[in-house]
Formats: C-alpha cells, structure tokens, sequence
C-alpha cells in the first residue's frame, strides 16, 4: 500500500463553479423538491440508454435520505431557458473507505439535448467534485473513480474516456424464461432453505459482505445503504431464498420485483439482486441451491423471466453457472475506472 495520504495524491480544485452551456443557463444542486423532475429525467433517458429496465424513483429518493450523500453538493442539475431539467450529473462517494475511497459518477442528459455538450461539462463537474471527495481522506489508502455505461451508450463511455476513465471490466444482463423447467435442490445436509425474513437482514448483511470481499469493483455494504435495499418497495421476502447453518446465513439469493419494468420487458419478471456463498463454503453447490429455490418460487408466483447482472471475468465462474442453469446473454454493460 502507498503510505501517502490519498488527500495528498489527488489535485482536486478548491472551488467547484457550476458548469456553462449557452443551452442551459441554469445550475445547482439538487433538493428533494426535485425528485420528481429527475425521475422523469431518467425515465425519458432510459427509453434510449436501457429500454429493458427503468430507474425507480425510489432509488432517487434514497440519494436525498442516505447519510453519506449530500445532494446540494454531491449532484448538479441543468435546466434550460424554459426551466425543463435537462440534465443531472453527480458524484458520490462510497460509503465504505476502509481499504479503498471510491466515488461513483452518475448522470444522464435529455435525449432531446444530446450531442451538444451538456453532458460532457456536467461530467467535467461530477468528476471534479469526484476528485474534492478523494482529495478529502487522509488516509494511505487508494482512489477510485467510477462509471456504468450501457454499452449502447458509446457517447457517455466517450466522454469519460476523455477525462481519464478506461473501460475496467464488462458486465453481462442475463435472462430465463421461466416457463422452462426449473430443477428443484435439496438443501444440503446440515443446512436448512429458507426464504429471506426481515428480522435475518444484518446476518444477510455480514453474509453478503463476506462473500463479495475480494469481488472486482465490490465494496462492503454498510447498514443505511443495506437497509434502505431490504426494507425497502421492491424486495420480494418471499422469493429471496437464504441457505442457513445453525444461525449462521452461508448463501442468499435476494431478488426484487418493480412492476414498472414488466412493460419494457415485455412479461412479469423478477431481477435477481444478489448472489452470494460465503467463502468457508465455496464449491459445494450452495449457490445453484439458492437460485433453483428463487427460480421455482419466482415461477410460482406467476413470473415468467428472471433477470440477473453478471461481471463476465468474475473468477467464481458464475457466467457459466447461470448458463448452466438456463439464463441467456441480452445486453452488456461497462465500468470506466481511473484509480490513484
């Protein structure tokens, strides 16, 4: 490890002026009075960037609840001469900084505005902001910046090439129809199945987080950002399946239903948030236990697919476990990085 401070290696500007564009004369940062405004902003992004899955407005809300994000600062919002939002750009920095600080940028421009440089100055600005977050630890530990681009989205991947980010790893939407014959597992001796129950959310939080500790790209959920995940609309209890041991969670499958994306989808489906073996217990067929439990009970309450994301270079071997199990290929997806 680097013994420099990270606040020490990162030259991030004192100031952070609003971005300036002749087609947007307005800037600021954002306020819970605008959620509604930029849920519409991405609903319409979304039709072109990811037609296959929306943005709930709840995910948006959570940015002005959370205690490690602080709106008026971490997001800017454009608005044109007519006062439309037309763009909103941010950047927000991981909860988690133990061993690396990371910061994620987000954002989207109109459709309607697209292609005259909105969106390459409010990212200029979330990456600035992004470089005040890094320049603020000081602890010895690294930096990362970080960006999620469909990969229909080559413009919004250009424009973050240019200030620094290249593409890190690319990740895999996978679908199963299921109507196909979903094999049924016994839980393994010793171990009991069972579906996710409220009351089991911090053990699925040390599960999850143990599993997922020396996953690219993945840092360790913390409780604000777990709890406003589980106890939150969409979470379905019911076809999130848990393998226990005794008291202990040693594999989860958590999955969620948003009926907004049923339409663009084309069927009911499920999207499979989260799979995890702790790693004690790695190689004895926990994981497609979890998932024939969630499959099956998905299939019983009248889905018809399950949608999943997967890092195509994950070592864990998933791609070919989910093709085992019956998911296809659909879409992919990139993370940009820039690490210091």
């Amino acid at each position: 490890m680097n013994d420099t401070p990270l606040s020490a290696r990162v030259h991030a500007p004192e100031r952070l002026p609003a971005p300036q564009h002749p087609e947007a004369p307005v800037w600021r940062g954002a306020t819970a009075d605008d959620i509604d405004a930029v849920h519409a902003l991405f609903a319409a992004a979304g039709l072109v960037d990811h037609p296959t899955y929306t943005v709930p407005r709840e995910e948006i809300a959570d940015h002005f609840t959370l205690p490690h994000i602080d709106p008026s600062r971490d997001t800017v919002l454009a608005f044109g001469a007519d006062g439309e939002l037309v763009a909103a750009s941010s950047a927000i920095l991981h909860p988690s900084r133990d061993t690396v600080a990371k910061v994620i940028l987000e954002g989207t421009v109109h459709p309607d505005r697209r292609r005259r440089g909105i969106g390459t100055v409010a990212l200029a600005w979330a990456y600035d902001r992004a470089l005040q977050h890094l320049g603020s630890i000081p602890a010895p530990i690294p930096g990362e910046v970080a960006m999620y681009a469909e990969e229909r989205t080559t413009d919004a991947a250009a424009i973050a090439e240019r200030i620094g980010l290249s593409t890190g790893r690319w990740f895999t939407t996978m679908v199963r129809d299921l109507d196909d014959p979903v094999p049924e597992r016994a839980a393994p001796a010793g171990t009991r199945l069972v579906p996710y129950a409220p009351e089991r959310a911090m053990d699925v939080l040390a599960a999850r987080n143990d599993a997922f500790r020396y996953h690219w790209g993945s840092l360790p959920s913390v409780e604000a950002t777990w709890r406003a995940f589980v106890d939150g609309p969409y979470l379905r209890p019911d076809l999130s399946s848990l393998l226990v041991e005794g008291d202990r969670v040693v594999a989860l499958c958590l999955a969620s239903v948003n009926e907004d994306d049923w339409a663009a989808l084309g069927e009911p489906n499920t999207y499979i948030d989260l799979i995890g073996v702790v790693r004690d217990r790695r190689g004895r067929g926990y994981a497609p236990t979890v998932i024939a439990r969630t499959l099956g009970a998905a299939r019983d309450a009248g889905l018809r697919k399950a949608v999943l994301d997967v890092d195509t270079a994950s070592p864990t071997g998933a791609l070919g476990l989910y093709e085992r199990l019956g998911f296809a290929a659909t879409d992919r997806s990139r993370v940009l990085t820039r690490h210091f």
